[in-house]
């Protein structure tokens, strides 16, 4: 069993980093396109729709599309990461606080 739980942890850290590196080359792409065209926006308006829909869709709406899949993709990412990480971080706990239950 604690083999399993090893390869299982394995699994997700190799998970999160083909997951990373694919997100970014799609954030990468969709960045590339929207500093071309000068679309201007803070880290305050990816994380709140309102905001971004308020204020910079309204100067942009040309570029509407690259702007939604670059935030999109970025959310994306870092939802993600995170329970990735959660989960490594639970199966870490286990293998540390009930090294015998694995036996």
């Amino acid at each position: 069993m604690y083999v399993l739980i090893v390869v299982i942890i394995c699994s997700l850290v190799l998970a999160m980093l083909v997951w990373n590196v694919y997100f970014r080359v799609k954030v990468f792409k969709a960045y590339k396109e929207l500093i071309k065209n000068r679309v201007e926006f803070g880290a305050s308006h990816i994380f709140n729709k309102e905001k971004m829909e308020k204020e910079i869709m309204p100067k942009y709406p040309q570029h509407r599309d690259k702007i939604e899949t670059f935030v999109g993709n970025l959310r994306n990412s870092i939802r993600m990461a995170s329970v990735i990480i959660a989960l490594i971080t639970l199966f870490v706990a286990f293998l540390m606080f009930y090294p015998d239950a694995w036996k």
